[in-house]
């Protein structure tokens, strides 16, 4: 389930660290605020560091590709700035998003997570999490890499749009209703095309910087 919104990914756009990032958020000081960006990352300074270091980086491994497209299912309805400010709390709440580890979780560690106050405690969501991380292994499981799966929908590189202004920018592609569909018979939940489209955009799988952004096509 989608729901649509203002641009917060060219676009975290309001819907429904990874660690192995090439420039962790962590260690990226906002140190230039003059630059040119996307619109929706000149609103926070957090969301201007994760726009510079991270959004729109291609990413190839399978572990965080998963972890990312997770975290935008938890971002349905909500501003991606919300997530943002949590993430370091969702990581220790599943466990590092180790598929592994978040398939064993039972009713229980559910109960759990809905008392935590440092994630978004949406049981629909929690429970979607760990179903779809028992999606991933079944993937795993037949033979099928998550990160091969996807980069071969998208042709194997990354996506480049023109973008000039936000109104560019859509909500869904062809491109995303696809993977939707995909992802949806491989049983994964809150997976809409909305959704994963801000999931494309912020692993890189598809480049939306608008024109005028620093960042567009990979710039440095």
């Amino acid at each position: 389930m989608d729901t649509p919104g203002t641009p917060a990914l060219a676009s975290p756009r309001i819907i429904p660290e990874n660690s192995r990032l090439a420039f962790p958020l962590a260690n990226t000081p906002l140190t230039d605020l003059s630059k040119p960006r996307c619109a929706w990352a000149q609103t926070d300074p957090l969301l201007a560091a994760y726009h510079d270091a991270e959004w729109g980086v291609p990413e190839r491994d399978s572990r965080a590709l998963w972890e990312k497209l997770m975290l935008d299912g938890f971002q349905a309805g909500l501003s991606w700035l919300t997530v943002l400010k949590k993430r370091d709390a969702f990581r220790a709440a599943f466990q590092g998003f180790d598929p592994e580890k978040v398939a064993r979780m039972g009713p229980e560690d559910v109960e759990r997570l809905l008392a935590d106050p440092g994630i978004i405690r949406s049981r629909s969501k929690i429970e979607a999490t760990i179903g779809n991380a028992r999606a991933y292994l079944a993937m795993q499981a037949r033979g099928e890499d998550f990160s091969t799966f996807v980069w071969t929908m998208a042709g194997g590189a990354p996506v480049r749009q023109r973008r000039r202004v936000p109104a560019d920018v859509p909500a869904q592609t062809p491109l995303s209703q696809d993977m939707s569909k995909a992802l949806k018979q491989r049983g994964f939940k809150f997976v809409g095309p909305v959704i994963v489209y801000a999931w494309l955009q912020a692993t890189g799988v598809v480049d939306d910087h608008l024109d005028t952004c620093w960042r567009c096509h990979g710039g440095h």
